[in-house]
């Protein structure tokens, strides 16, 4: 009979590397506690690398970098669609991802309208905090960024620089998706996307 740690190896070779890997997703060949005991084996002997408890992944390697470690943000998307949960990025991790701050915050926080919950990975921490139903409600990718970064960075307190970066990037949304979340913003932000961008012509 064919040990479950064999069924796996055959099963990841149809994984992509770098894909983000759960017991859930192996549920078919045992119970949830032997697919985890079979994944931490497979771990211990180098098929599979641990990013965090509970999730795997096989390690992508650029020929230049070495192995390539999966991001904040792949590995919360990657719980998100493992729990039929909406995310929303707050914070440094909003002005990181809009690209008003170069600096990769240590702690990620989420907006999540599922379970409150901390995951550590390596010297990071993913915070997955129970957001308000509006504060989950967003449709587009940059205004929600746009939306976040604002709150993080605060009324009267946004530099022009920064007002020039953000209608840059809002140029990139779908109308449609900016004028729902638009409505769905404070008002002074609302005011903010809702401004022309200034032009230099």
């Amino acid at each position: 009979m064919e040990s479950i740690e064999n069924k796996l190896v055959n099963q990841l070779k149809r994984k992509s590397k770098g894909e983000l890997l759960f017991a859930e997703d192996f549920i078919a060949f045992a119970d949830t506690k032997r697919i985890n005991k079979a994944l931490e084996r497979l771990h211990n002997h180098g098929h599979l690398t641990r990013v965090a408890t509970g999730i795997y992944t096989r390690t992508n390697e650029d020929p230049i970098l070495g192995k390539v470690k999966p991001t904040a943000e792949q590995v919360a998307k990657a719980i998100a669609k493992r729990d039929k949960a909406r995310i929303v990025p707050t914070g440094a991790q909003a002005l990181y991802q809009l690209g008003l701050s170069n600096q990769v915050p240590v702690n990620v926080v989420y907006y999540t309208d599922a379970s409150a919950r901390s995951i550590q990975i390596g010297k990071r921490k993913i915070t997955f905090k129970k957001g308000a139903a509006r504060n989950v409600a967003y449709k587009g990718k940059i205004s929600t960024l746009a939306i976040q970064a604002l709150k993080t960075i605060g009324k009267d307190q946004v530099k022009s620089e920064e007002l020039q970066l953000i209608h840059l990037r809002l140029q990139e949304e779908d109308p449609k998706l900016l004028q729902h979340d638009s409505r769905l913003a404070p008002a002074w932000i609302r005011k903010i996307l809702q401004t022309e961008p200034i032009t230099n012509d």
